[in-house]
C-alpha cells in the first residue's frame, strides 16, 4: 500500500473527485479561492490543495461541513460522484 501524508490510494479518486466538486461548485458561485477560504477560516493555499486535480488532500468533516455551509450546498453534493 502506497501511503503518502497517511493516506492510502484506497480512497484517492474520491479525494480528487470531491476537490474537483468544490472547484466547479465555487466557480459556480462566482467565488475566487481566496474568498471561499475566507468564509470558511481555512488558507487559500490550502483550499488550493484540495482543489487540485492532481493531489489527495484529506480535509476533516469539519472542513467539508463548513466549505459546505458556505457554498450553501449540502455537504453530501460535495462528495457526489455524479455529475453536478
Amino acid at each position: 500500500m502506497n501511503v503518502k501524508n497517511g493516506l492510502s490510494d484506497k480512497h484517492k479518486d474520491e479525494l480528487i473527485e470531491t476537490g474537483l466538486n468544490i472547484g466547479h461548485i465555487r466557480r459556480k458561485r462566482g467565488l475566487t479561492q481566496e474568498q471561499l477560504a475566507e468564509r470558511v477560516g481555512i488558507s487559500a493555499g490550502f483550499l488550493g490543495q484540495i482543489e487540485a486535480p492532481n493531489m489527495a488532500t484529506n480535509i476533516s468533516l469539519s472542513t467539508l461541513f463548513e466549505i459546505a455551509a458556505a457554498l450553501n450546498v449540502p455537504a453530501s453534493r460535495l462528495i457526489s460522484f455524479e455529475n453536478i
